[in-house]
């Protein structure tokens, strides 16, 4: 919501995300392309043209839509019932570009070579720009305060699963494969290494301008960076060791979506050199064992034995979603009473429910289906 914005900026302060960048002009305008993409998935048969679009963002750019205006955008926030408070956030992109608007990465290679007359070799990695035009789904921006980490209610991996959760109830608007670009290790004063090192001997912005003019365009990238492999063997130590690593504020969120079946497939972010995740979004056990069911009303607490995520969205584009205990399932859902006000749904409307063993669930990272 539009009351969300100072919070939403004073926690993307915390954490340099290029999709969530420190900007009230940017995350305005998140809110409002977000809060159009709800009000669309809400209304049955509404076509992008039935819906008001999101507007142009203001800015270096002035007069140039957003990179990803053309791709839907889904926000979430955790808020305090009680106090209203913004607690956290965090955000899935249905297609992270697309055709003509690629996803730009940085794929590493192995290069053996071995000279004959000295019986020896050197093994090098060498960095090579990946243009992805399949538009996967990309997850991130997902922040929590401070205060909250650690807490009892596992707060953070309800923020990064309630994504899964709203992707498996709307598969056609998301794609087959989800990313994640992790971020990676930088200083408190958002400064990349990999990024001087390498990044700003070919674009001509520091860190954080680049960071910001990509959420306009991502075609300076494509246009100034070297198609030519690149040995990272010539950039120096400190540059290197940073590659493939991610922040220390980054290292639960990459360890959550690990376990339960994101892996890293030898690609990098170009900025800050974290790693890119991905995983097949119908193999996610998040996404395949979330179901609907109509809500039978109210029971009491002794009677709901189960308990998981359950949500649901509203007509007017209004999502709403909590960890409950809840009774049944198909053909009817039951909910304590305090849950029911809080998701504000009546006898009949349509919720949909993750199970509290898939959410929580060990599987161990990049373990692969049979």
């Amino acid at each position: 919501m539009p009351d969300d914005v100072p919070m939403l900026v004073k926690l993307a302060r915390m954490v340099y995300f290029i999709n969530l960048p420190p900007d009230k002009d940017v995350i305005s305008q998140k809110i409002a392309h977000s809060r159009n993409c709800f009000l669309r998935a809400a209304g049955a048969g509404e076509t992008p043209e039935d819906v008001p679009q999101s507007p142009r963002l203001p800015g270096p750019a002035r007069g140039v839509p957003h990179a990803n205006a053309s791709s839907e955008l889904f926000m979430f926030t955790l808020e305090d019932t009680e106090s209203g408070a913004c607690l956290g956030t965090s955000q899935v992109i249905a297609h992270m570009g697309g055709p003509g608007n690629p996803n730009v990465s940085l794929r590493l290679e192995k290069r053996e070579m071995f000279s004959t007359s000295l019986q020896t070799g050197t093994s090098h990695t060498v960095a090579c720009v990946h243009l992805d035009e399949s538009g996967p789904t990309e997850i991130g921006g997902l922040i929590l305060q401070p205060a909250f980490r650690g807490h009892a209610l596992r707060l953070g991996a309800f923020l990064s699963f309630v994504r899964f959760h709203f992707i498996a109830q709307h598969r056609e608007r998301f794609a087959s494969r989800i990313i994640a670009e992790m971020m990676g290790r930088i200083s408190p004063d958002g400064v990349s290494l990999l990024w001087e090192y390498l990044g700003r001997r070919f674009v001509p912005l520091s860190y954080s301008e680049a960071d910001r003019f990509c959420q306009y365009s991502r075609e300076f990238m494509m246009s100034l960076l070297p198609r030519e492999a690149i040995y990272l063997s010539l950039l120096p130590p400190e540059a290197r060791s940073v590659i493939g690593e991610v922040h220390a504020e980054t290292v639960p969120a990459r360890r959550l979506l690990e376990r339960i079946g994101f892996a890293s497939r030898a690609f990098i972010d170009p900025f800050d050199g974290g790693p890119v995740l991905e995983a097949e979004t119908g193999e996610l056990e998040l996404v395949r064992a979330t179901a609907h069911a109509p809500f039978a009303g109210t029971a009491a607490e002794s009677r709901c034995k189960k308990r998981g995520m359950v949500s649901t969205l509203h007509p007017d584009g209004t999502f709403l979603a909590l960890a409950t205990a809840f009774d049944g399932g198909e053909p009817g859902l039951r909910l304590p009473a305090d849950s029911a006000r809080t998701l504000r749904v009546e006898k009949g409307m349509r919720v949909a429910f993750t199970p509290t063993d898939v959410l929580f669930a060990t599987r161990p990272a990049g373990r692969k289906r049979g």
